[in-house]
């Protein structure tokens, strides 16, 4: 063996001599962690008040002293809850970015809880934030998650009926009815309906999806949609449901615009009374669009103006919230790297202190150590072909986290700084604005996607086709050729992850450098090798060459290490193709 690669070695072996015989006292000072779990409950039972209550900036600060206090082990439970209850805050406040990647720090969690309540509200968070983003594809697949959960069978209802909502977002109103329909007229809602045994939540719920049949009809031009909307309205009325009554009454008064304008007036002015009374912006919004629809002459001019105000004064409202929420989020993270920092101090004075002590024992282990090495050289030399391999696998992984969460709290703060500084009701700053938010979500999503568990047992397929999908969009339409062609069962575990994160960097590279419309992936067994081809229809990769073929070289050492070779070509007149091969 060479003396270079023999230095290493020793060095490691000093090190593992040394510190488990001598500095055994040490390792606890380091990481002994405080039970914060009273403190913990504590701050959870005030949060969630001021939650119920509406107080979403008190109950946005102790989630987050929660979240820091908490052992995301030995805390789970309230630390999944309190991520929760944030990402629902964020969703409220209309942060629908924060709120989508704050949802994303749950996912890792779920496979350690029991109950399918975490995963059901996770999962409807998401759903909700892609809805509110205009992205129903994927709001769709997230409802559809929900559904498949082993909840309750009212959770189950409610999942179904948020999977309709999407379907009416989407324009798909029949499908809507249909789901719709289902749920109360069989299965739980409508079981309970038959037998009078609605409570009263339930029953709020029952006339959500009922009024939405009648929006549905509504939209289709059928004249069906009034017992519809005359039925929720009757439940919500004897249920004093204070919050759904305006939209009841907007809906009845669109209803009725071109057939009895005057019937459409009254119940307009009845929906924008009742909306000033719980003074929601969606419902007080929907109520003063019904009241200018309905309204002629100056009458039109009056809520025309009222409207405008309204809207004003919401915005302001919304930016200084935004705002509070920034600075609260930004104060917190500086406590927490202070306080870091001093511990780090009183951790590294411990440690020198207990170094001071170990010293005097060195002397006593160089025979162990000259006795040891020889031994570990020959282990060594018997897994040395195997370790490089598996290093060689993750090293990328490592290399491309550590930057990206670098690059991530860069960002955090100049965005951070951005807010504070400039004045985010002006067109361009608020775009500026909006464009960090976008590449912070970027980022975080790689970062979700480059730290998740690769699954290689029978799911393994499925896993990698879910992976793939997720980088189509509107403008992107992924077709996947003969991935079940063969058994993936018979291939090593570690030349599927390889499989897997080289597809993964080809599509993270084709994403920023490209602007193609169609991908092609096709899987082909010829003979004792897997072949995998990858073509698109861009255009403008040969401008971007020099960076790509540094991306794709990583690509390149990736298949190296499972004796595969890659090919490119990005002068093609048809777009961009690359292809590799490896032994089964």
């Amino acid at each position: 063996m060479k003396i270079s690669a023999f230095v290493p070695i020793l060095v490691s072996v000093i090190f593992l001599l040394v510190i488990p015989t001598s500095c055994e006292k040490e390792i606890p000072a380091i990481i002994k962690r405080t039970d914060n779990t009273a403190e913990i409950k504590r701050l959870t039972l005030i949060a969630d008040h001021d939650f119920d209550q509406n107080e979403y900036l008190k109950a946005y600060k102790n989630y987050l002293t929660i979240i820091h206090l908490s052992d995301p082990e030995k805390n789970r439970i309230d630390y999944v809850d309190a991520l929760i209850s944030i990402a629902l805050i964020q969703l409220y406040e209309g942060n629908y970015l924060e709120s989508e990647a704050t949802a994303t720090k749950v996912l890792p969690q779920l496979k350690y809880l029991k109950k399918p309540r975490f995963a059901w509200e996770t999962y409807k968070i998401i759903s909700e934030n892609y809805s509110a983003t205009n992205d129903y594809d994927n709001a769709l697949i997230y409802a559809k998650k929900a559904y498949n959960l082993h909840a309750s069978p009212r959770r189950k209802a409610n999942a179904l009926a948020n999977i309709a909502l999407v379907y009416m977002y989407q324009g798909d109103y029949k499908k809507a009815i249909k789901i719709y329909t289902q749920l109360t007229t069989a299965g739980y809602y409508g079981n309970k309906k038959k037998t009078n045994s609605l409570k009263d939540y339930e029953a709020l719920d029952y006339a959500v999806m009922r009024n939405n049949i009648g929006i549905s009809y509504a939209n289709l031009n059928d004249s069906r949609a009034l017992p519809y909307y005359q039925e929720a309205l009757k439940i919500r009325l004897k249920l004093n449901d204070r919050q759904n009554l305006p939209d009841s009454y907007s809906n009845l008064s669109d209803y009725y615009l071109s057939s009895n304008p005057a019937l459409a007036k009254k119940y307009a002015k009845t929906a924008y009374k009742h909306a000033c009374v719980v003074n929601t912006y969606k419902q007080k919004k929907y109520a003063l669009e019904t009241l200018i629809r309905t309204s002629t002459g100056n009458d039109i001019k009056k809520y025309s103006k009222i409207y405008i105000n309204f809207r004003d004064s919401i915005n302001k409202i919304r930016l200084t919230q935004k705002n509070q929420f920034a600075n609260i989020k930004y104060n917190f993270t500086k406590d927490k790297e202070e306080n870091l920092e001093l511990k780090i101090q009183r951790a590294e004075h411990k440690l020198e202190i207990q170094r001071q002590k170990n010293r005097s024992f060195i002397s006593y282990i160089a025979l162990s150590i000259t006795i040891f090495i020889f031994v570990f050289l020959v282990f060594y030399l018997t897994l040395k072909g195997k370790r490089e391999k598996n290093d060689a696998v993750f090293k990328n992984e490592i290399r491309i986290s550590d930057k990206l969460e670098n690059d991530l709290e860069k960002d955090i703060d100049e965005t951070l700084s951005f807010a504070r500084n400039n004045n985010l009701e002006n067109v361009s700053n608020k775009e500026q604005f909006l464009n960090y938010l976008s590449r912070i979500y970027s980022k975080m999503r790689s970062i979700s996607r480059e730290n998740s568990t690769i699954q290689t047992n029978e799911n393994y397929s499925n896993g990698l086709k879910e992976m793939i999908s997720e980088y189509s969009t509107s403008n992107l339409n992924i077709i996947i050729n003969g991935l079940n062609t063969f058994s993936w069962s018979k291939i090593d575990r570690v030349k599927k992850i390889i499989v897997y994160r080289v597809i993964q960097e080809i599509f993270d590279s084709m994403k920023t450098l490209n602007n193609a419309s169609l991908v092609s992936l096709t899987f082909k067994k010829e003979e004792k090798n897997i072949i995998i081809m990858y073509a698109d229809n861009g255009t403008n990769i040969t401008l971007k060459k020099t960076i790509l073929e540094k991306r794709l070289q990583n690509v390149e050492n990736r298949i190296k290490t499972i004796k595969g070779t890659l090919n490119f070509d990005p002068y093609s007149e048809n777009g961009f193709k690359v292809n590799f091969k490896f032994p089964i």
